[in-house]
Parts: structure tokens; C-alpha cells; sequence
């Protein structure tokens, strides 16, 4: 049980800080939710909290981990196949597994994907989402601005 002020993850949205832990009646049925704000977007989701352990929430990460995600990006990206639809469902799950790493991961590769390669509407469009998860969590968990991190992931990028 997460509680308001808590920072988390939600897989497949971002990070966020529980504000507030509401019920609501829905479709005649009430269920507690936790309102989570996003730090980009200036967004709000509500989550189900009876279904936190399948969706995967989870603390963000601290800093030391923030720091091991950074010195990722300076590391070559293993080559991934050539087929785009294999690549953009091994993508996906990496995304949806809510694993901060396996997120960077996609980021880095699409990204030096695109540099080499360019990418397709779709690769573009993942590319954008799956950094916006990941520079929703370190905004958090290193208390920076979502454009320093973002500048320092573009400039860690190597080839």
C-alpha cells in the first residue's frame, strides 16, 4: 500500500507522486484510487489500488540507480534485428515490463537506431513515449528539470 507523497511508477505512463487516495463509484461499483501527478504533462491518473500488484506499480528508483541508468546511455546498444515488427514487440515488452533499465534500453537503441537508420512513424512515436517514461522517473529521483535530464541522455548517447 502506497500512501499520498509517495513517488512511484506506473508501467507503460511514467512516475508520478501520489496526491491524494480518493473512492470513487464507477459503473454503480465503488473502488479506492490513488490519484498520481505526473511531472511532465502536467497530468493526473487514477489507479485502482485492488490492482496495483498487477499492473505493476512499484517505488521509483533512488539515486544511485539513477546514476547506473545514466552511465547506460554511454555503453553500445546491443544490435537488434532488422525485422521492425520482431524489433517492435521485443521493444514493447521491455516497455510494458515497468523495468527502468530494460526502458532505458529501448530509449538508447531507437535513439541510436534513428541516428543510423532513421525510424518509422511507429518507432518514432514508441521512441517519444518510452522517454517520457523514463525522464518521468529521474525527474524524480534526481530532483532535476525534465529538460537536464533529457540533455544529458542526448549527450551521452554514443555510437
Amino acid at each position: 500500500m502506497f500512501n499520498v507523497g509517495d513517488k512511484i511508477v506506473y508501467p507503460m505512463h511514467g512516475a508520478g507522486i501520489i496526491e491524494a487516495i480518493e473512492e470513487k463509484e464507477i459503473l454503480g461499483e465503488k473502488k479506492r484510487y490513488y490519484v498520481m501527478k505526473m511531472p511532465l504533462g502536467d497530468m493526473k491518473v487514477m489507479i485502482p489500488i485492488n490492482n496495483v500488484e498487477n499492473i505493476g506499480i512499484r517505488d521509483i528508483i533512488g539515486q544511485k540507480e539513477a546514476d547506473k541508468v545514466f552511465k547506460s546511455f554511454e555503453t553500445k546498444s546491443n544490435e537488434q534485428t532488422s525485422n521492425w515488427n520482431k524489433r517492435y514487440r521485443e521493444n514493447m515488452e521491455k516497455i510494458k515490463s515497468g523495468d527502468v533499465f530494460e526502458v532505458a534500453d529501448v530509449v538508447k537503441s531507437l535513439m541510436l537506431r534513428e541516428k543510423s537508420k532513421g525510424l518509422s512513424t511507429g518507432e518514432r512515436k514508441m521512441l517519444n513515449s518510452a522517454k517520457q517514461i523514463l525522464i518521468s522517473e529521474l525527474v524524480l529521483a534526481k530532483d532535476m528539470k525534465p529538460s537536464d535530464v533529457e540533455e544529458i541522455i542526448n549527450n551521452r548517447i554514443s555510437n
